[in-house]
């Protein structure tokens, strides 16, 4: 039986917002002025080799701001399109758990006492998930609604260490289960069009994530930036870019393969145009989602459907 959520063929992030709270939910992206052990020499040094100078927080708030003129500033931004509604903190730049608890406690309770914020959600690594950073994730759960963004991109370690991940598989399916016994909600980012993976590769990795018991899922599209290490694997003939045909035909596939409860936070990434190499289709994203709800309904399929 097809199934439908407010007429789309996934779980996506805004219906299950809407079904939660009863409103319309927006993002206010932060940077809270995090680095990360992939780039200051904890682990390696100049950070995974597709990442932006940005830490991927390109669309975020200024880290020179406070916590909470970065939120004004961006709640601005939001109410020029939108006028009513309540917000989700987002920490979105770097690792967001690589300080001590005492810090995080500062900047995460200064984002949670900004009006109508209602949620949190932190962005991560799997291997900054330290004890006390754990307990104290624990306690901010039972305060607030709050998930955790763990970034995998792929089950595959070859390929990891060829972008220079800094961890293995085994590290990211331990922090997620120590995540799941506490009771924290945890969203997976994968990553489609990496160097070397071919489909079966990614099928692999979405088919891990569909049956991790994580609440939600982010499928970007690589991004090829401006100043990134990965530049040279391009220019090099080591990297393809996806077309928009095959990654609409992977994520269709990926949308059968995960379970109907799963929410999915994303179908595809955003890049500055200003910083993009590659590929230039992705820029025009409603047309891709647009496009990618077509070919769900072209090839009857829906979020679930080859789920076992």
């Amino acid at each position: 039986m097809i199934k439908e959520w407010n007429g789309k063929r996934y779980h996506s992030l805004n219906y299950f917002l809407r079904n939660k709270f009863g409103e319309k939910i927006y993002k206010i992206s932060l940077d809270g002025g995090f680095t990360c052990p992939n780039r200051d020499g904890k682990v390696s040094k100049g950070g995974c080799t597709f990442c932006s100078a940005r830490g991927s927080g390109d669309f975020a708030g200024s880290r020179i701001l406070s916590i909470t003129e970065q939120f004004e500033d961006r709640k601005e931004m939001m109410e020029k399109k939108w006028k009513d509604g309540k917000y989700i903190a987002y920490f979105q730049a770097y690792t967001n758990t690589y300080a001590p608890v005492e810090e995080l406690r500062k900047k995460y309770e200064e984002a949670l006492a900004q009006k109508n914020v209602i949620a949190l959600s932190i962005a991560t690594r799997p291997d900054c998930l330290e004890d006390d950073v754990l307990d104290y994730l624990e306690e901010l759960n039972k305060k607030t609604y709050l998930w955790v963004e763990l970034g995998l991109q792929t089950i595959n370690d070859k390929t990891a260490h060829n972008f220079n991940r800094g961890y293995d598989f085994e590290t990211f399916d331990s922090s997620l289960k120590k995540l799941q016994e506490r009771g924290i909600e945890v969203v997976v980012h994968t990553i489609f069009g990496l160097p070397g993976e071919t489909e079966e590769d990614m099928l692999k990795t979405v088919d891990y994530v569909a049956h991790s018991g994580a609440q939600g899922v982010k499928f970007h599209l690589l991004h090829l930036m401006k100043g990134t290490k990965m530049v040279e694997q391009y220019e090099s003939g080591e990297l393809q870019l996806l077309s928009k045909e095959d990654y609409i035909n992977l994520i269709c596939k990926a949308i059968a393969m995960i379970p109907e409860e799963m929410v999915v936070h994303r179908l595809t990434g955003d890049a500055p145009r200003q910083s993009l190499i590659g590929p230039m289709w992705s820029l025009k994203k409603w047309e891709v989602l647009n496009d990618i709800d077509k070919a769900l309904v072209d090839n009857n399929i829906w979020q679930g459907k080859d789920f076992k």
